[in-house]
């Protein structure tokens, strides 16, 4: 029946009677062909009854669905005819998010959370002032997302426009990666579990069933109802109290509640919030039987046991990990805080040692690094650990909060550099370049999974200013010794003190590549040092003091190529004199498409043969 569909239009030809089976052939599609390529499965197998009722109620793409996140929108890929899966999240195949190039269904195309309030506002008001009163917009967001800040502050906005036709869906599958945290998800919870109050209100919608519940009359009648009854069972509505319709609570899994709870918002006119309440990995039982997420995101496993077929080995998130139970078992000072991503960021194995020194905020990256300055202030030392990409989301908290107020914080970020799979958005290639501005920060990207824990070690140490300790997403190389130390600078291949044609500065995870580097020049006659400056920023005078030995100085960073780590060193060699030129090689400033981390490299000419090349040329 899958086949068949190739459009929304087609799927709202379908019978009800049908719906069922097509639920059931889409989740059988997603656990075969996600199982071959990896991806995000749990979110997909908890959206299917729900993504099919937004097709049939509202016509995208005149009408706009808004996905927030975007992980989700594997179902929706598949009822707006992209059912080619076999190359997902790889070169040349489907993004794992929403994708304008692929189709004119898909608005945001971004993974970070908590947007699609402030998108469909933006959408909404603009069909609005255009005078195109006939087009709905309408935001899926999960409850973990509408943790965020910015979601809120798009609520507080919604709530004033009475007459803006916008419908507010909220998947309440009770997490984010992880369970979600907080004042509103104990809310949620309060309304997920007031089963009275579900029982009456169904006793409600069948008194008023004789007549439809489509438009604004018959639908504040059934508002009527269920507000008094509300009262009776129920705390107000904090929804409501913002002066936003709710209507819900609705069962995510049966498609004709949805259907009928979304015509209901449909025909108001007016913002209205959905309350949704779904299942992670509903319909497949290893996802349903696994409460630590592990099927949130998969790689490739085998589709009948859930288990994995590729043997990941030891990650950097790994080495992370042990250290910061080391360090924890040593200083009672160190707290960790993480954004809804205790697990993917190595923080599980610390929260079970000091379950009282994790501080998980939900998704609220920017509230996490303001707290961690208050935590400093008042004498602890904070780990702030997310990924990469996000960083940038809290960039105003870590310069005005942190750097300003000299706060000791460690920020700890994942995913550095190129990811590759999830696209765009998920790179982590800004983190350095956000660094280089910041006064006073400290900033290290160990070479290796040894190296974390020194890094780390030292990080806590720094008690006036921040620091950032960044790593690779997948697994390290074997240790990297170094064969002699000058200074703070680790000399890993090449002659000691003499001068030398080319000096490679090799900046974290990018060793390897310098080494291979190295190789290639000295074939062709060239003499070469390479050299980690350990902590990268502030650039060293021991860094300075290499490229005063050599006709020319080459950094090799996962990072922007502007504004990094070359950047620095070129500005540094410049104030002291220093007359080597600098050839910086890095990410170019454009968005990469999806692909693997080492096709990625190979496009933006971050191998060892493309560097070579370059400079020998």
């Amino acid at each position: 029946m899958l086949s068949t569909i190739t459009s929304p239009t087609a799927l709202r030809r379908l019978p009800a009677s049908r719906l069922p089976a097509l639920a059931a052939e889409i989740r059988e599609f997603l656990v075969t062909q996600v199982a071959r390529t990896g991806g995000h499965l749990g979110p997909n197998l908890g959206v299917v009854e729900l993504t099919i009722a937004l097709h049939r109620v509202f016509e995208s793409p005149h009408d706009t669905i808004v996905f927030d996140t975007g992980h989700i929108s594997y179902v929706h890929k598949l009822l707006t005819g992209r059912q080619d899966f076999s190359r997902l999240r790889s070169q040349g195949g489907l993004s794992g998010y929403p994708s304008r190039a692929e189709s004119e269904h898909d608005v945001v195309e971004n993974s970070h959370a908590s947007t699609s309030l402030s998108w469909a506002e933006g959408i909404a008001i603009a069909h609005q002032l255009k005078g195109d009163r006939q087009r709905h917009t309408v935001a899926v967001i999960g409850d973990g997302a509408l943790t965020g800040g910015m979601a809120w502050e798009a609520l507080n906005n919604i709530a004033a426009r009475k007459d803006l036709p916008l419908v507010v869906v909220v998947n309440d599958n009770e997490r984010s990666y992880a369970p979600t945290t907080g004042g509103l998800a104990e809310h949620l919870s309060m309304l997920r579990t007031t089963q009275g109050y579900e029982r009456v209100l169904s006793l409600g919608k069948r008194a008023i069933s004789g007549a439809p519940v489509v438009g604004r009359p018959a639908f504040e009648t059934l508002h009527g109802i269920k507000k008094g009854i509300k009262d009776i069972v129920a705390p107000q509505g904090l929804f409501e109290d913002l002066g936003i319709k709710y209507v819900g609570p609705v069962d995510g899994h049966d498609e004709h509640a949805l259907e009928v709870a979304l015509r209901q918002a449909k025909g108001y006119g007016s913002p209205v919030l959905v309350h949704v309440l779904t299942k992670k990995g509903k319909g497949y039982r290893p996802a349903r039987q696994h409460a630590d997420d592990q099927f949130h995101a998969v790689g490739v496993i085998n589709p009948e046991t859930g288990l994995p077929l590729e043997v990941s080995g030891r990650s950097w998130t790994d080495d992370f990990s042990d250290s910061m139970v080391a360090l924890g078992q040593e200083r009672d000072d160190v707290v960790a805080l993480t954004a809804a991503m205790l697990i993917p960021v190595g923080l599980r194995d610390f929260s079970l040692k000091f379950p009282e020194r994790v501080i998980d905020v939900g998704i609220a990256e920017q509230h996490a690094v303001t707290m961690a300055a208050g935590l400093a202030y008042a004498g602890l030392h904070p780990v702030v650990a997310i990924y990469s990409t996000f960083l940038n989301r809290a960039f105003d908290q870590l310069l005005m909060d942190c750097a300003l107020h000299r706060a000791g914080v460690t920020f700890v970020l994942d995913r550095a550099g190129v990811t590759g799979s999830d696209g765009a958005s998920h790179n982590g290639m800004w983190d350095m370049t956000l660094a280089n501005v910041v006064p006073g920060l400290h900033l290290a990207a160990p070479r290796d999974g040894e190296q974390i824990e020194l890094a780390l070690r030292r990080s806590v140490d720094i008690t006036d200013a921040p620091s950032v300790i960044r790593f690779a997403k997948g697994n390290p190389p074997a240790p990297i010794p170094a064969l002699e130390q000058h200074g703070t600078v680790d000399v890993l291949h090449g002659p000691g003190e003499e001068h030398v044609d080319t000096l490679v500065v090799a900046v974290g995870s990018m060793v390897p590549t310098a080494l291979g580097v190295a190789a290639r020049l000295e074939d062709a006659g060239r003499t070469v040092r390479v050299v980690d400056p350990v902590w990268a920023l502030p650039v060293g005078a021991d860094v300075v003091q290499e490229a005063r030995r050599a006709d020319q100085v080459v950094v090799i960073e996962d990072n922007l190529v502007s504004g990094g780590v070359g950047s620095a060193i070129t500005l540094a060699l410049q104030q002291a004199g220093a007359t080597a030129p600098v050839r910086p090689f890095g990410i170019p400033k454009e968005f990469l498409d999806h692909a693997s981390r080492g096709q990625v490299l190979a496009a933006i000419g971050l191998t060892p043969d493309a560097i070579a090349q370059a400079l020998l040329a």
